[in-house]
């Protein structure tokens, strides 16, 4: 057989093994592919891996010898699974590979909001300390998080790793999901979305993106939060109406945002998000540990082994 692998780099820059893929068939490994490489790369596999390739319909019918696509994320999105299942195509994905990675940058962004570590970092490089009358100095508030209200939107495992982390620094914990949720421990409640929204002193995201809540964080929900609250997104770009974040940030009426994902990655340098107030990026590499890709990679290894023998595991089509 002939695996190919379309856009590895960003899995694999270097520092994991492709090599164990060669027990399925002669291998090949791009670190990227544009649409016009792709049929090209393509013609003749048996196997294909993909993170952020689309294999659309006209892609799956062109490839007549094509029998397995490994996304190598969780999301399916990029590959059209009714012209996959009309070609009886197996495809896997690979969920829950990294949940601690991505909540850690979730509270990466609460702690330099609350601490700012970066800010005061730069302040003592630009001579300020040294200048100070004090021993010591702070340029805005600082923020204690033990009994404030960490809101947790969505709670799979991401969700509920994050949540657990909130809990390590005495935080109380509101969960909302689409159906309540019964016997959380202790410091944990359900709420609707309005008290989630409303009560929390952070709101940290951590749901799917649908058609259903695509831009539901928008300038009427922002409103209804406190002008201190922070809000948190290492989950779906989409999920945020980034004008009227921008604009809510902006005119103070929520102290700040910490966000790993956009509408559109790479950003247009004139997303309303670049240089908002108090609004921190980072370019969605919550998932990308060494510890999270090596799983992930593990992962995919294992759904190949287990569509060779028969038994497809993590199979979405």
């Amino acid at each position: 057989m002939r695996v190919v692998v379309l856009d590895g780099e960003t899995l694999n820059p270097g520092d994991l093994d492709w090599s164990p893929l060669t027990r399925f068939g002669a291998l090949e490994c791009h670190p990227h592919t544009t649409p016009e490489q792709l049929l090209e790369r393509a013609e003749g596999a048996e196997i294909l891996l993909t993170n952020k390739v689309v294999l659309d319909r006209s892609v799956i019918e062109a490839l007549p010898a094509l029998r397995y696509i490994g996304v190598t994320a969780t999301g399916v999105n990029v590959v059209d699974l009714d012209a996959a299942a009309e070609r009886g195509i197996v495809v896997t994905n690979t969920p829950a590979y990294g949940p601690e990675s991505v909540a850690q940058m979730a509270m990466a962004h609460l702690l330099h909001h609350s601490s700012a570590v970066a800010e005061h970092h730069q302040a003592v490089l630009q001579g300020q300390w040294s200048a100070a009358t004090q021993f010591c100095f702070w340029n805005r508030p600082l923020m204690g998080l033990a009994g404030k209200t960490f809101g947790v939107m969505g709670f799979g495992a991401i969700g509920q790793a994050a949540a657990r982390m909130a809990r390590g620094f005495s935080m109380n914990i509101q969960v909302h999901t689409r159906s309540p949720i019964e016997g959380l421990p202790d410091g944990y409640r359900w709420v609707d979305q309005a008290t989630l929204f409303a009560e929390s002193d952070v709101v940290s995201l951590h749901c799917p993106q649908t058609d259903a809540n695509s831009g539901f964080v928008n300038a009427t929900l922002l409103a209804t939060m406190k002008p201190t609250a922070l809000l948190i997104n290492t989950a779906r770009g989409g999920l945020i109406n980034e004008a009227d974040l921008a604009d809510a940030l902006n005119q103070g009426v929520i102290a700040g945002a910490g966000l790993d994902v956009l509408s559109s990655e790479p950003p247009q340098l004139d997303n309303p998000l670049i240089g908002a107030r108090n609004c921190v990026i980072t370019p969605h590499n919550a998932w990308a540990t060494f510890e999270a890709r090596n799983n992930l990679l593990s992962i995919v290894l294992d759904n190949l082994v287990a569509w060779q023998a028969g038994r497809p595991i993590n199979r979405v089509c």
